[in-house]
């Protein structure tokens, strides 16, 4: 048997199927935005499975049974497997749950407030990634301006938008005609991460290319950028994540720029904003960070910033 059940699974298991309008996983799943679902259904999946020996799942887990000791034991085994990075958001999906069900007046106040009275999770690990120099950017642009076919203008226009904007490839893609604003380069970023709405702004330089790729579209509504058939006409539909992510591996390799990540550009328009002595409360508003904390994690700046900075000191 496994450890972690520290109670019978029979006590666990819900006695018979909740409506959905009351059980507290799908009520919080509900809630979350349709990119987020899947990620968190799989979360409370791997809970529900830890703490029954696999017999239950998101939905047939009775999650408003759950104590102090439940929470506490799932706490520690996954920190056990996964990054603290991991853990904290399945541990925040597992807190999320327990509120809709104490709001459902399924679990009392007193319970809950136990049952996630848990040892804060700390990372001291530095980010993972890194910052992209102005170099391997232009190298990346000029591959993109030297292809002649769309692919080039519209990955140009791709690039141009993750240096300048620092978006998610995930808000990348959702972005439609509409969201650009010409004059003032705004880009309304719409469900963003937490589904939460913001105003994105693109330099000038970046707005040349993202020109010149709609000169090439059109007006026609839909998606702002779209993917490219091998005859080069233009399929109106969103592209996916996944694809921004080959497009990049693929111009990386063109420009002989070690590879990185597509969130690595978002790593670098934070740590550059910042370098520029913009504060942190604005860099926090346009990369769309809940805390500045987040944001300051994105600082890439090196040694040598730091001497200079001692060096306006007055002594």
């Amino acid at each position: 048997m496994n450890p972690l059940v520290l109670a019978q699974s029979s006590a666990l298991l819900l006695v018979a199927p909740m409506p959905l309008t009351l059980h507290p996983a799908a009520v919080y799943l509900r809630s979350l935005s349709a990119g987020s679902r899947p990620t968190m259904r799989q979360s409370l999946d791997a809970i529900a499975a830890m703490l029954t020996n696999g017999e239950c799942d998101v939905m047939t887990l009775n999650w408003a049974a759950l104590e102090y000791q439940h929470t506490a034991a799932v706490q520690a085994a996954l920190l056990e497997k996964h990054s603290p990075t991991t853990v904290k958001k399945m541990m925040s999906a597992l807190r999320r749950v327990l509120k809709e069900a104490t709001r459902l007046k399924l679990m009392n106040s007193d319970s809950y407030t136990t049952a996630i009275d848990l040892p804060k999770i700390k990372d001291t690990r530095k980010l993972r990634g890194r910052a992209l120099t102005s170099v391997e950017i232009a190298s990346l642009m000029k591959v993109c301006i030297h292809d002649p076919s769309l692919q080039g203008i519209r990955d140009a226009a791709l690039i141009a938008i993750l240096r300048g904007a620092g978006l998610r490839r995930a808000e990348v893609v959702k972005l439609e005609l509409r969201d650009f604003n010409p004059k003032t380069g705004a880009l309304e970023v719409r469900q963003g991460k937490g589904g939460k709405d913001r105003t994105a702004y693109l330099p000038e330089g970046a707005l040349s290319r993202l020109d010149n790729w709609l000169s090439h579209r059109g007006g026609k509504p839909g998606p702002l950028l779209c993917p490219i058939h091998k005859s080069g006409r233009i399929e109106w539909r969103h592209m996916t994540p996944q694809a921004v992510l080959l497009i990049l591996q693929k111009r990386a390799a063109e420009a002989g720029v070690e590879q990185f990540s597509p969130h690595d550009f978002r790593r670098t328009f934070c740590s550059d904003l910042l370098d520029a002595g913009v504060d942190i409360v604005t860099v926090q508003k346009l990369a769309g960070h809940a805390s500045p904390v987040t944001t300051a994690k994105y600082d890439r700046r090196g040694e040598e910033t730091k001497r200079k900075a001692v060096q306006r000191l007055s002594f």
